[in-house]
């Protein structure tokens, strides 16, 4: 949400120009913090995972619509964020652990309608600023906050835990070690880190991306709307994959995904030398294809997991991987705005999907 109401932040806080990777990471660093302790504690296994969410979704909407009255520099927007983040911990992979307590067979299609619900939310910050609405960043954090505190009582109350949940009673310090003892988990995990490498970093970036363009080569697009388009566009990619992995598996869904994206990647310089029409065309297809993946990675991770600890899997691989999203948005940011030809920069994401292939491809070996 950062990089959707950025500007209008800036003024009001004074905060440096160059603060979207800065905003973007603090928020992770805090989604990392808190799904490392909810690791290492195995919440989502000893705790009741609806109640889990519920609790999480509350303090972080409370942390985020804070920044109205209490962020009054960097500082304390910095502090706000990463609450917000840590407490991000308790919504995302505790709601992928649901959906794995609800679907023993199946999961990919569900986990493609959650991802997709998941960046759907994510782009919903840039249509709220887009000229649809104008509204001031301040509403667009009220309304967000809003919609996850309702999200938070409409799991507690209308979902709850699953059938195929398995508690675990007592606390194991050695989990973590024992899940990534299997083979075709590491393959799994590993495969979802590269795909992470890439992921929120494109995200993050659609708006400058589409500002760069269109200064270079005098267009005029409405940027905020075409930004909710690129990134929502992949939560029918998520939708389509889950139910395309009923017939062909998750682990090839993942394998075309990525292929497409870090072919985008490989490609993006020339990208900016497109005509309009064709460049959207190329940023909705990478907005299609880079998140297709993630809830067949997701799957793949809960289905080769050991079963009492699914939730402990699917938070200590989230954990990693935002983990690695940090140095890409950093790595990105840095050279965006040190590097003379910014053309060349997003060549920077293709070794995360490069990488996530070359594990992915055990799994889907074994599928033939």
């Amino acid at each position: 949400m950062g990089n959707a109401i950025l500007p209008d932040i800036q003024k009001d806080l004074d905060i440096q120009i160059n603060a979207l990777g800065n905003i973007t990471s603090i928020v992770q660093f805090g989604f990392i913090a808190g799904t490392l302790l909810f690791a290492i504690f195995s919440v989502a296994d000893r705790f009741s995972s609806s109640k889990v969410f519920f609790f999480s979704s509350l303090v972080a909407a409370i942390a985020n619509v804070s920044i109205i009255w209490l962020a009054k520099n960097t500082a304390t927007l910095f502090a706000l964020r990463f609450i917000t983040g840590f407490f991000l911990a308790g919504i995302y992979p505790v709601g992928m652990k649901i959906a794995s307590d609800w679907y023993e067979k199946g999961l990919g299609k569900a986990l493609g309608y959650l991802v997709g619900a998941l960046v759907l939310g994510t782009a919903f910050p840039h249509l709220l600023k887009s000229n649809l609405y104008a509204l001031p960043w301040k509403n667009v954090l009220m309304f967000t906050s809003v919609f996850a505190g309702v999200g938070g009582f409409l799991i507690l109350l209308f979902v709850g835990d699953g059938p195929y949940r398995k508690l675990v009673s007592r606390f194991q310090p050695s989990a973590i070690f024992q899940i990534f003892r299997s083979a075709d988990f590491r393959a799994a995990a590993f495969g979802y880190f590269g795909h992470m490498w890439e992921l929120y970093t494109f995200w993050a970036f659609v708006p400058i991306i589409l500002s760069f363009y269109v200064t270079n080569r005098h267009q005029e697009i409405n940027i905020s709307s075409w930004s909710f388009m690129i990134i929502a566009i992949g939560g029918l990619s998520c939708v389509a994959g889950g139910y395309i992995s009923q017939k062909i598996g998750s682990g090839r869904v993942a394998f075309y995904a990525l292929f497409c994206s870090g072919l985008c990647c490989l490609l993006s310089f020339t990208f900016f030398q497109l005509s309009l029409p064709l460049f959207i065309l190329i940023m909705l297809v990478w907005g299609v294809a880079v998140i297709a993946d993630s809830p067949q990675f997701s799957t793949m991770v809960a289905q080769t997991a050991i079963s009492a600890y699914k939730g402990t899997a699917l938070t200590i691989v989230t954990s990693i991987g935002f983990a690695i999203t940090i140095g890409s948005i950093q790595l990105i940011n840095y050279a965006f705005n040190n590097w003379v030809n910014t053309c060349n920069v997003f060549i920077l994401l293709a070794p995360g999907p490069l990488i996530g292939l070359f594990f992915l491809y055990r799994l889907v070996k074994q599928k033939k």
